[in-house]
């Protein structure tokens, strides 16, 4: 499977103006002091994983304040990037999506945010089970396209997702 963008990616930064400013402000004020610090607090951790989704608050409630303590200073300190991802995919109720937001906001290294919407802006229509090959792909070619058009992951992240909300069509339910 590969990754084409659906729109010039000369209009990233217009798609991303677009994105609601205040929709990540709460979870990316956190973000300088976890990376300052290199791991999450468990407060951090549930804005986090709230603001991905709501739906696996209980689970992800579940972990000790050690335990996430100790999980995101191990993932984040790692070069490895199969032990990053999946050191945090342990962590109860954190599975790719949840995870690729913990690394997005958290650690020193830009990682896009693994949605839905935006897979939809780069032709993927229906990605079906993630694995480790695939969020790789997917990080890579984006972070080529934010280094390539001298955007951050955020603003191609916003782009991406902007961009969806507005042309996919709605789904049936």
């Amino acid at each position: 499977m590969s990754f084409r963008l659906r729109f010039p990616a000369s209009e990233i930064g217009t798609w991303a103006g677009r994105f609601p400013a205040d929709v990540d402000r709460d979870v990316e004020s956190v973000a300088p002091g976890i990376r300052k610090r290199g791991y999450l607090r468990r407060p951090e951790f549930l804005r986090l994983c709230a603001w991905k989704t709501p739906r696996t608050a209980r689970r992800c409630a579940s972990n000790s304040a050690a335990l996430i303590k100790d999980a995101t200073k191990l993932a984040f300190a790692t070069a490895d990037e199969r032990a990053k991802i999946g050191i945090l995919r342990l962590l109860a109720g954190v599975d790719w999506p949840t995870a690729s937001v913990l690394l997005h906001f958290s650690d020193r290294r830009p990682y896009p945010i693994l949605d839905t919407r935006a897979l939809w802006s780069l032709g993927v229509t229906a990605a079906g089970r993630y694995d480790f090959d695939f969020w790789r792909r997917y990080t890579l070619f984006l972070r080529g396209l934010a280094r390539s058009t001298g955007h951050s992951m955020r603003t191609v992240d916003r782009a991406l997702w902007q961009y969806s909300k507005e042309r996919q069509k709605a789904r049936r339910s």
